[in-house]
């Protein structure tokens, strides 16, 4: 799907009515959320300044889940909303009361993972009235922590994903994003001013090849090292790509659940290593997963080397799991692949696979240079 065929929304939302405050909440399927969230505060991810945050914090602009709406809390400064909100701006006297053309706010963004973006959403739930006129979005690949002084620097080239485009109060507001590059930061912009409740941004990570290579043993899997999700039998109730998140689950949605089967197969899910590895050990966690881990798990692999294909073959045999554990296995020997698939039978889920091992020649050349066309 084009970027022209993403629905648009402009103007106001009706004022809260009282009832569900997401009734009238405007929103579409937008064609690359199914991609890795490279703002996810649990990759790392985090608002790093902005000039003005007079009644909401930026740092809510990350927060997980949907926006919440409390009709009936006000502080000191006014409504207080669970999203980033700046002041109203003024002209510079009374006979010139209105903003310019180019006054606008901004935040800074640390994504959590460099990689190539595919889609932005910004949304302005229950910013109805107050939402900003439009929106831009910039990005740039910078090396190290840098700070909010590195990233305003006047020699540091920003890159335009979403030119200013006028935006709707109280939807959801999707840009497909189309530039090849690798990127560490955004600088999302408001024009004039307004609030915004919730910026994620769907790519696929690019990891760093020299880090990857002073690591030697990294878990091959994770979505910080670049592996993803390619494909799963069932999401009914959570992401498959919760189970290569970073740190270990904390509650039961933190893993990957399907629902109850009722007929004779199983569930499973195909990952994408970072590049071409050889596999020594894996962990297998049900953690918070009681009365509905699964019950049995295999894994097999697929080397497709840099140009796809090879069959499918066991290198874990369909072996008990049991709840609320993480499991280890020691292969006999370092398995190469490109794709990983987990086969829990018959449902129910696990909630982090990890696969260790090391970047074979092959594929920590392929990584270099696809590095390389990145700008990286």
């Amino acid at each position: 799907m084009t970027d022209a065929a993403i629905p648009r929304f402009t103007g106001d939302a009706s004022p809260y009515a009282g009832g569900d405050p997401y009734a009238d909440h405007r929103t579409a399927d937008f064609p690359f959320t199914h991609l890795v969230d490279l703002a996810d505060r649990r990759l790392g991810a985090g608002v790093i300044a902005a000039n003005d945050e007079f009644f909401a914090e930026r740092e809510n602009l990350l927060k997980p889940g949907p926006a919440v709406f409390d009709p009936e809390h006000f502080g000191h400064k006014g409504k207080i909303m669970d999203g980033w909100e700046t002041r109203r701006r003024r002209g510079v006297s009374a006979s010139e009361p209105h903003p310019t053309a180019d006054d606008h706010d901004w935040a800074l963004v640390r994504l959590g993972a460099p990689g190539v973006i595919r889609g932005i959403v910004l949304d302005t739930a229950h910013f109805r009235g107050n939402y900003p006129q439009a929106v831009s979005v910039e990005a740039v690949a910078l090396p190290g922590s840098p700070s909010p002084e590195d990233l305003l620097a006047p020699d540091v080239k920003w890159t335009t994903l979403v030119p200013r485009t006028a935006v709707g109060g109280h939807a959801a507001n999707g840009f497909a994003v189309d530039a090849e590059q690798r990127f560490t930061h955004l600088r999302v912009n408001q024009h004039p001013d307004g609030g915004i409740a919730r910026l994620r941004v769907y790519g696929e990570v690019a990891p760093d090849p020299a880090w990857l290579g002073a690591l030697g043993t990294f878990d091959l899997a994770a979505l910080e090292n670049g592996g993803r999700v390619e494909d799963a039998s069932d999401r009914f109730y959570s992401p498959a790509t919760n189970t290569i998140q970073p740190g270990r689950s904390r509650k039961m949605d933190d893993g990957w659940e399907t629902r109850r089967r009722r007929d004779q197969g199983n569930d499973w899910i195909s990952y994408r290593l970072a590049a071409q590895s050889g596999i020594r050990a894996v962990e297998i966690d049900t953690a918070y997963l009681k009365g509905n881990s699964a019950g049995w798990a295999s894994l097999s692999v697929r080397d497709g080397g840099n140009n796809g294909g090879g069959d499918w073959t066991e290198i874990l045999p369909r072996t008990r799991l049991q709840p609320d554990t993480n499991h280890r296995f020691v292969l006999d020997g370092t398995v190469r692949a490109t794709h990983v698939r987990i086969d829990i039978f018959p449902d129910g889920g696990i909630s982090r696979l990890r696969l260790f091992g090391s970047l074979t020649d092959e594929g920590a050349a392929a990584l270099a240079a696809r590095h390389r066309e990145l700008g990286g």
